[in-house]
């Protein structure tokens, strides 16, 4: 049963191509689909395109759908296009002919777009709650180990002091800008499409207004033609976001492949948090992070994935778009389950204790004993080429007592302020009116 279908039946292999994963991917969309849908029958009552009587069987059968869906117990039949066609005939198998009246005033194509705005601003929640715990885990980690020292690296050469207080909580403040692009990305998915219908509009007296305050966005799309534009717009502006995301993931996970190598010896997790070989008894593989950087690296593609499946469409909508939840609904699935991994793996992560005592870690004091002898007033371009020749002489000798006091530095690490930074982005998410919203519209 298709929703547009006629009288004609269409080829199988034409349906099979067209229709495609729809099922399978709609499946995450049956919660959205309900509640848009009761947004908008509420809305068609008070134009009096539904009466009272019919409001309240059609409200009644949608909540059980939507109880259904909640329990696990909702699919989509094999003979059903999609999850449109699937509420749409359930609803009037349930409850006769007020089931054919919900689509009054709106498009399959606008039906798709808020379905798919109410499940980006949920699956943004959910990221953002799992990156906020990270983030969380990042700052005690850094709190806890600030007095640790580290080597620090440039061109993977050793460089100057750093220490895992640096190291964790410059993940930590990396995700605080992650959260920003985050925040903007939840501020386009925040705006009503509903209503706009095939992207032209109806002419029926649609109060779009009513049906974005039910389902607590925070304004409208307005412009009919735009709000079909955002379809793949949304959808990439989403992906920019979590691609940063991932990218902070994915250079930690390097990070941590790098430092648990036994070169390096600087973290360890237990065993069984790590893998094996078939045949060198010794390993301790780091799996898990390799998966995480690959994964990440992959959702890294995303935006410019999603940009090649858009570009030079012209306005309105084309089946192209279908596509896109192909490639940025198992992103969603995949970057949570990176997150939330992480977040696990680093609490049960072990610090080595007092590396730098080894000699090969001197010369990373180097611009230590620079700086000392500039402050005792010798030009730095001087002090440079004194301690140059030391170290070509070989009788370079550090000054292990670190002095690095500044904003952000190995002594003031300004996780604080760092927090603080966090806090401020996450209070502007208004997942709690959201919530509330939903709440009353299914209660």
């Amino acid at each position: 049963m298709k929703i547009w279908q006629k009288n004609i039946e269409v080829n199988q292999g034409i349906e099979a191509f067209t229709v495609g994963k729809d099922r399978e991917l709609d499946l995450q969309l049956a919660a959205s689909d309900v509640l848009g849908s009761l947004a908008h029958v509420e809305m068609l009552a008070t134009i009096d395109l539904l009466s009272s009587e019919d409001l309240r069987a059609v409200k009644a059968g949608l909540k059980q759908i939507y109880k259904e869906i909640e329990e696990g117990k909702f699919k989509i039949e094999d003979s059903v296009e999609d999850v449109h066609s699937q509420v749409e005939w359930l609803l009037t198998q349930r409850i006769g002919e007020a089931g054919k009246k919900i689509h009054s005033g709106r498009s399959r194509n606008d039906q798709v777009l808020v379905d798919l705005k109410l499940y980006f601003r949920s699956c943004i929640e959910e990221l953002v709650n799992n990156a906020n715990g990270l983030f969380k885990t990042l700052i005690n980690l850094s709190n806890a180990h600030a007095d640790q020292l580290l080597p620090g690296y440039t061109h993977l050469q050793i460089a100057m002091p750093s220490s895992f207080g640096l190291w964790f909580g410059a993940y930590a403040e990396s995700l605080t800008d992650d959260m920003e692009l985050m925040l903007a990305a939840y501020k386009v998915c925040n705006k009503n499409p509903l209503g706009s219908a095939a992207g032209y509009g109806s002419s029926f007296p649609l109060n779009r207004t009513m049906t974005t305050q039910l389902l607590g966005f925070d304004k409208l799309n307005y412009n009919v033609v735009y709000a079909q534009m955002g379809r793949g717009k949304t959808e990439r502006i989403l992906a920019q976001a979590m691609s940063a995301l991932a990218a902070t993931l994915a250079k930690m996970a390097m990070d941590v492949c790098l430092f648990i190598n036994q070169n390096f010896g600087f973290i360890s997790f237990p065993d069984e948090l790590t893998t094996g070989s078939s045949i060198m008894p010794h390993k301790k593989n780091p799996d898990v992070f390799e998966l995480i950087r690959s994964r990440c690296n992959k959702i890294q593609a995303l935006p410019n994935e999603i940009a090649m499946m858009t570009t030079n469409l012209p306005s309105g909508y084309h089946r192209d778009l279908q596509l896109l939840k192909e490639n940025l609904f198992p992103s969603i699935t995949s970057l949570n389950e990176c997150l939330t991994m992480t977040d696990f793996m680093l609490q049960h992560i072990s610090i080595k204790n007092d590396i730098l005592a080894d000699k090969k870690y001197d010369y990373l004091f180097s611009v230590d004993v620079v700086n000392d002898l500039a402050l005792k007033g010798t030009p730095f371009r001087e002090a440079y080429k004194i301690v140059g020749e030391t170290i070509e002489k070989g009788t370079f000798t550090p000054s292990k007592d670190i002095k690095h006091t500044h904003e952000g530095s190995i002594g003031n690490l300004c996780n604080a302020e760092i927090t603080k930074m966090m806090e401020a982005t996450i209070a502007q998410f208004p997942f709690e009116k959201v919530n509330k919203a939903i709440a009353e519209l299914v209660k």
